[in-house]
């Protein structure tokens, strides 16, 4: 259904369940009309972590608004992807008057994220109270962080077997097979960041940072599934219902998995997507990789797919993004790397391999090009293979402890979408 309240027109919505099955009358609609409303240019959009379709709306909202003025003459359309993901409620969203306040002070969890946590696991309510008051009472010694760190793997567990990764490469997350004090001390050194050696950092807000990105891991593996069989498979359906509309795909955060996996789940022949445009994508930035520089006999999860695009695949970055820049690596590291982070750099510990999308590019791709924003918007934007954009220019702003990564409403990332597609 469509949000009464976007500034934009003809605007269509898609909600997805977890499993990937989009919603019937919603995806009926939009096939129906996409073609009687005269769109050539059809902009799908995927959120990344939200707690609800507001937040994912006012999102879309905010992005879509300067289009019609950027492109006066297209005849472009506008999808809003719906999926269940969770955010934190103690993170704040740049530019959003409704966004949650600042970083509550200590590891207790707020009411809204107890609420939103019960929503993603919804058959482990017992589960989530006893972490909720482990938190609390933050019970001193090992043995607790060590039951802390049970508790969360079982809750990761729940879903189905773990498979978010964007490699070939073999293992689970560190985070979930390896000491829980150590990860606990490690997260909350990163927290703490360069003020580490003033202050002795707590375990116990390294632990809530373990149940943040296990959930974080959940959406992950939930945004591919969604990705390649929701979205993908509809777009199949949409170019047989509609073959002359161009079809552009963007993703914020896990949002840009999303629509990265849905070119594996794209029917072959299907030649409609003419742009994808990943804006802080939390993914692996080898997940096109044909084989990793550190190991010749791994690939990208999605090798290849790239060509599926009859158009860039276009992936805006920053190094200010210090959720993906470090916390990222942190969670993503498979078991057998023990190599510890405390008291030191992240990516100079860790290394490249656990490297995502949003913080510095695509990587190991042969021919992807690299511009600046302002390059990339005065007409040096290819017309295909991967391009890296390093959009650190207006993607700087943001608190703890995401950082820069949601601050992507600019009206230069959205000229950047509209140069990825030549919609003008």
């Amino acid at each position: 259904m469509a949000d009464p309240g976007m500034s934009v027109t003809p605007y269509w919505e898609l909600t997805f369940d977890a499993d990937g099955d989009v919603d019937g009358p919603e995806r009926d609609r939009l096939l129906a009309q996409v073609t009687d409303r005269g769109v050539r240019d059809l902009i799908v959009f995927a959120h990344g972590w939200n707690n609800d379709r507001s937040g994912a709306t006012a999102l879309y909202r905010r992005f879509f608004a300067p289009i019609p003025k950027l492109a006066p003459k297209a005849r472009i359309g506008y999808v809003g992807v719906i999926w269940p993901s969770m955010r934190f409620c103690d993170e704040p969203i740049p530019d959003f008057p409704s966004a949650a306040p600042a970083l509550a002070v200590g590891p207790a969890l707020d009411p809204d994220t107890r609420r939103a946590l019960l929503t993603t696991f919804p058959d482990r309510a017992e589960q989530l109270d006893r972490l909720a008051r482990m938190l609390d009472e933050q019970p001193g010694g090992e043995q607790g962080l060590a039951e802390f760190g049970q508790l969360v793997r079982q809750l990761v567990g729940t879903a189905r077997p773990l498979a978010a990764a964007d490699t070939s490469q073999q293992g689970e997350p560190l985070m979930f097979s390896g000491d829980t004090t150590t990860a606990c001390e490690e997260f909350a050194a990163a927290l703490t960041g360069p003020h580490a050696e003033f202050s002795l950092p707590n375990p116990w807000e390294g632990a809530k940072e373990l149940l943040r990105q296990a959930t974080y891991y959940t959406m992950k593996r939930r945004a591919g599934t969604v990705g390649e069989h929701g979205l993908g498979p509809l777009v199949g359906q949409l170019a047989q219902a509609a073959p002359g509309v161009r079809v552009h795909l963007v993703g914020h955060s896990f949002g840009g998995r999303l629509v990265a996996f849905a070119l594996r789940g794209l029917p072959e022949g299907v030649r409609t997507v003419k742009s994808v445009t990943l804006l802080q994508g939390a993914f692996s930035h080898y997940a096109f990789a044909a084989r990793l520089p550190q190991d010749s006999g791994t690939a990208g999860a999605l090798k290849d797919r790239h060509k599926r695009i009859d158009g860039p695949l276009v992936c805006c970055y920053s190094h200010f993004d210090d959720a993906l820049g470090t916390f990222y690596p942190l969670a993503s590291r498979l078991a057998g790397d023990d190599r510890s982070v405390l008291g030191v750099d992240v990516a100079g510990v860790l290394g490249p391999e656990w490297g995502a999308m949003g913080h510095d590019g695509v990587q190991a791709v042969p021919g992807t090009a690299k511009l600046d924003l302002a390059a990339a918007l005065n007409g040096a934007l290819p017309g295909s293979g991967c391009v890296n954009v390093d959009a650190a220019a207006v993607v700087h702003r943001g608190g703890p402890p995401s950082g820069a990564h949601s601050d992507i409403v600019h009206p230069e990332l959205v000229r950047v979408v509209l140069a990825a597609g030549r919609i003008d």
